[in-house]
C-alpha cells in the first residue's frame, strides 16, 4: 500500500487572493470546492495525477500562528527565464526574502502572505518537472525522513546522504520531494505542508493505521471533526490523510 501526495496546503489570511497569485505565479488555473478553499491546479488537469502536486490555499482564522517547514522550489530554463519570473514575481506582489542564505544563484522571495519560497537558476535535474521543481522539507535527518516518505508515498529515492534527500514518482513524472538537514532549527517558517490522498479502493483507517506503524503521530492543530485526519511524521512536521468522497 502507499498513499498519493497530491497537494501543498498553505494556510491562509485571504484564500483567493493567495490563491491567485500561486495561480499567476505557477500559469496555473483556480477552481473552488466551497468558501474559504481555492484550488491551484494546472489548466485542464484531472486531479489527482503524479504529473504535478497541486496548491490548496486554504483561510484559516489565525494563520499567523501556523508553523510549517515546507517550501516551494520554482524551476527555470534559463538564466533569462529566472530574471524574468523574479521580476514577474515581485510585479504580483512578491518581496525579497532573506533567511541567511548569503550568496547564492536562485532568488529566496516571500508571497503576499510571507511564505518564503525559492526561484532556482536553471539546473537539468529539473527541466521536466513542471513549474514547481521541488516540495522542500527542512529536516534534522533526511535519511530517516527519505526511509519514512518512501514508505508513505511510494516514490523512488533518487539521491541520500546526510544532507540531502531527494525522492520522485516511481512514474518519473511532476516534482521531486525534498529533504534538507538544517543544523539549528529554521530561520524561515511557512504555513505550508503536505495533503496525502489513498489510492481508489484504499481504506483511510488502515494507511493511516500504516503511517503510525512507520512512525507517524495523531496531531491535533484544532481541526475538530473532520473527514480528514492529521499526523506528524517521525520529525514533527503535520500533514494530512484526505479521504477520497
Amino acid at each position: 500500500m502507499a498513499l498519493q501526495l497530491v497537494q501543498v496546503n498553505f494556510k491562509a489570511r485571504d484564500d483567493a487572493t493567495l490563491g491567485r497569485f500561486w495561480a499567476e505565479a505557477l500559469g496555473w488555473g483556480v477552481s473552488s470546492e466551497g468558501p474559504g478553499v481555492t484550488n491551484v491546479e494546472p489548466v485542464g488537469f484531472d486531479w489527482p495525477d503524479p504529473t504535478a502536486v497541486c496548491v490548496d490555499v486554504v483561510t484559516v482564522p489565525d494563520p499567523e500562528t501556523v508553523r510549517y517547514r515546507a517550501h516551494l522550489d520554482l524551476a527555470t530554463t534559463s538564466a533569462a527565464h529566472q530574471a524574468e519570473l523574479v521580476a514577474r514575481l515581485k510585479a504580483l506582489g512578491a518581496t525579497p526574502a532573506d533567511v541567511g542564505q548569503g550568496d547564492v544563484p536562485w532568488e529566496v522571495l516571500a508571497d503576499p502572505e510571507g511564505n518564503v519560497f525559492c526561484v532556482l537558476e536553471p539546473r537539468e535535474l529539473y527541466q521536466d518537472t513542471g513549474p514547481i521543481a521541488a516540495v522542500v522539507v527542512n529536516c534534522a535527518g533526511p535519511r530517516a525522513m527519505a526511509r519514512f516518505w518512501e514508505e508513505a508515498v511510494g516514490w523512488t529515492v533518487h539521491e541520500v546522504n546526510d544532507d540531502l534527500a531527494r525522492l520522485r514518482s516511481e512514474k518519473g513524472v511532476g516534482p521531486y520531494l525534498e529533504f534538507v538537514r538544517t543544523p539549528g532549527g529554521d530561520s524561515a517558517w511557512t504555513r505550508v505542508h503536505l495533503d496525502v490522498l489513498p489510492y481508489p479502493g484504499d481504506d483511510q483507517a488502515a494507511e493511516v493505521a500504516r503511517l503510525e506503524s512507520l512512525g507517524a503521530t495523531p496531531a491535533d492543530v484544532g481541526q475538530g471533526d473532520v473527514p480528514w485526519k492529521v499526523l506528524a511524521d517521525p520529525e514533527g512536521n503535520d500533514f494530512c490523510v484526505l479521504r477520497r468522497a
